[in-house]
């Protein structure tokens, strides 16, 4: 029983953590995207508009790969698994929810690694409703522009 109520608190201090990472990452994001989404605007095309969305793609990789990393480094320093490329790739596995089973974890510590399944399912979901809030936003931006380039674009013949 006390198995389980440390695997749960283990489990609740990583959801903990890394949803609060995500939560300031994303402010983080929304922080460049404000002071500096003129400069991506500036470019007046749909350059301007790709290199946005690849920055935001790679500022949410980069968030994700953080997350990895924090489960991965508590299974080496519980003792889980042998070495930081067996815990990195075992986490990566059970965060992006493929749980390919080539590495098991003992039963001590499977819960907290079912738990990171789900957790990083809803990471990656909240992720890809941050980036296609951007895409909708994006193609406002676009509909404005061309409103702006050719005022009778937006209006159907008569």
């Amino acid at each position: 029983m006390s198995s389980l109520i440390l695997n749960l608190a283990v489990a609740t201090g990583m959801v903990a953590v890394t949803v609060a990472t995500h939560f300031f990452g994303l402010l983080t994001l929304l922080y460049f995207l404000r002071r500096r989404g003129g400069r991506f605007r500036a470019l007046d095309s749909v350059l301007g508009q790709g290199a946005l969305v690849l920055f935001v793609v790679f500022g949410l990789f980069a968030l994700h790969s953080v997350q990895i990393w924090l489960y991965a480094g508590l299974y080496l320093v519980v003792g889980a698994l042998p070495d930081f490329e067996t815990a990195l790739y075992f986490s990566t596995v059970a965060f992006s929810s493929l749980g390919f089973g080539d590495i098991l974890l003992s039963r001590d510590w499977r819960l907290v690694s079912a738990i990171e399944g789900v957790n990083g399912l809803l990471l990656i979901g909240w992720s890809t409703a941050f980036l296609l809030s951007l895409m909708a936003r994006l193609k406002s931006l676009e509909h404005d522009w061309l409103e702006r380039r050719e005022p009778d674009a937006g209006r159907s013949p008569d």
